[in-house]
């Protein structure tokens, strides 16, 4: 990678985000936490929550990953207070496809990942920038899994 491939790559957007990282308090007993790893850097992002109805109420996430990954991860948890599996689900999909199949940005409320569209030619970094969304959505089907054996 050179260097002017970095800096295209490590935007100064890119590094805000990364800087403001939301939902980072941790909560007491969450319904669900789920952590995923990244095999080829090490990145984690640990996503604790609590639903009502289906959709997130409450959300906290650990992240521990390069600037790409925390920069996802700002994004998405900006995001996540109302959401339900079908959503979370889809906006993993449509940024998989984004950076994996050059599709479109994620649609709103998913704003924001345009800003991650170059790291589409470093295929290294995918996993790391799905970690948050690939959490969570593991966190939600522990829920709905513990819900239906409850019905």
């Amino acid at each position: 990678m050179s260097d002017a491939d970095l800096v295209k790559l490590y935007s100064g957007r890119i590094l805000e985000l990364a800087a403001d990282m939301p939902m980072t308090a941790g909560l007491d007993a969450p319904q669900a936490v789920a952590k995923k790893r990244s095999p080829l850097c090490g990145s984690t992002v640990t996503v604790a929550l609590d639903t009502e109805d289906g959709r997130i109420v409450r959300y906290a996430q650990d992240v521990k990953a390069c600037a790409l990954g925390q920069a996802s991860a700002s994004i998405s948890g900006r995001q996540m207070i109302g959401r339900d599996l079908g959503e979370v689900a889809a906006a993993r999909d449509a940024l998989r496809a984004m950076l994996k199949d050059g599709g479109p940005v994620p649609d709103t409320p998913w704003d924001g990942y345009e800003v991650l569209t170059p790291a589409r030619d470093f295929k290294n970094r995918h996993a790391s920038i799905l970690l948050a969304l690939d959490a969570t959505v593991a966190a939600l089907e522990e829920t709905e899994r513990a819900r239906l054996s409850v019905s």
